[in-house]
C-alpha cells in the first residue's frame, strides 16, 4: 500500500503569501520521481496557521530515495533570497500508511 507524508508547517499570517509563492516556483522535480503518486499544498482556512504539504508515495522506500536525493535538496532550498525564509522553524512530518481509499464511481 501507499504511504503518505504530511508536513505541517507553521506560517505566520504576514508570511503566508510569500510561502505560497515559494511553492508556485518550486522545482517540480518530485513529479518525475519514481514512486511519486500525489502532491497537494493545503492552505488553512480558520483556527490555525499551519499549512499541510501532502505527498503520497508507492512505498516508504520510494519516499526515502527522493528524500536522500539531490532533487529533494533543490526543492527545499527556500525559493531564493526574495522568498525565503517564509515559514517559521516549526514543522512536523507525519507518516501514514494508506489502508483504504476510494475514488468517485463514475462511468
Amino acid at each position: 500500500m501507499s504511504v503518505v507524508k504530511i508536513n505541517a508547517i507553521t506560517v505566520p499570517k504576514d508570511k503566508q503569501e510569500r510561502f505560497e509563492e515559494r511553492f508556485k516556483g518550486r522545482a517540480g522535480a518530485v513529479e518525475n520521481t519514481p514512486g511519486f503518486e500525489w502532491f497537494e499544498l493545503l492552505r488553512p482556512l480558520e483556527g490555525t496557521d499551519q499549512y499541510l504539504v501532502y505527498t503520497r508515495w508507492e512505498s516508504e522506500e520510494a519516499y526515502r530515495a527522493w528524500e536522500s536525493g539531490q532533487d529533494f535538496a533543490r526543492a527545499h532550498e527556500g525559493g531564493g533570497s526574495e522568498l525565503a525564509p517564509a515559514a517559521s522553524a516549526s514543522s512536523h512530518l507525519w507518516s501514514y500508511e494508506v489502508i483504504e481509499s476510494a475514488a468517485p464511481d463514475r462511468p
